[in-house]
């Protein structure tokens, strides 16, 4: 098999520093999963996944949740193939789901400066859903340029370019089953 190969040629390059390990990220995944269930039980909920980072993290959420739920996606650029955000925020992929009346929650794979998801969240509520929320794998600190609450998350990371679980740099390393600080 291939994929074995390839993420251990990733493992043992120096610029791969790890950060959560496969088991940290299913651990609390389960853990949000249940809080989920809980606060939206009997509701109707829809997941929002914002592509492509979030794929990863939104199939193993829902597939933790007990509760049922709508899916759709949208995608957002901002990034390019650099590191940090241009700031310029364009919609590539629109929401095809009705959610009006509905209970929304965003999943974001990492909130970093916050401008994508205020964007993200006023975008969002001209649909006019019942509540709009947002769930990410990761709340990171380092470059937030705008407050924004992020209402369920899996983990408080301070620093670093992050890359695997679905985060990527120039759509590369999003294959890699842990999380890694990506030296550049």
């Amino acid at each position: 098999m291939i994929l074995p190969l390839v993420v251990d040629t990733y493992k043992s390059m120096p610029e791969l520093i790890p950060v959560l390990s496969k088991k940290e990220i299913e651990r609390s995944i389960n853990d949000l999963a249940s809080r989920i269930s809980d606060d939206y039980q009997g509701r109707d909920l829809v997941l929002i996944g914002i592509l492509k980072g979030a794929f990863i993290f939104m199939a193993d959420l829902l597939r933790q949740l007990s509760v049922a739920a709508k899916v759709d996606l949208l995608r957002f650029s901002s990034y390019g193939a650099g590191t940090s955000s241009s700031g310029r925020i364009r919609l590539t992929k629109n929401l095809e789901t009705d959610i009006n009346g509905s209970d929304v929650l965003i999943v974001e794979d990492i909130v970093d400066t916050g401008l994508t998801l205020a964007y993200l969240i006023d975008y969002v509520k001209t649909f006019h859903p019942g509540s709009v929320k947002v769930c990410s794998l990761i709340n990171k600190h380092e470059n937030r340029k705008q407050e924004v609450t992020i209402d369920y998350y899996c983990h408080d990371i301070e620093e670093g370019f992050l890359v695997g679980y679905g985060l990527d740099y120039d759509e590369h390393y999003r294959n890699l089953p842990d999380i890694y600080h990506l030296k550049i």
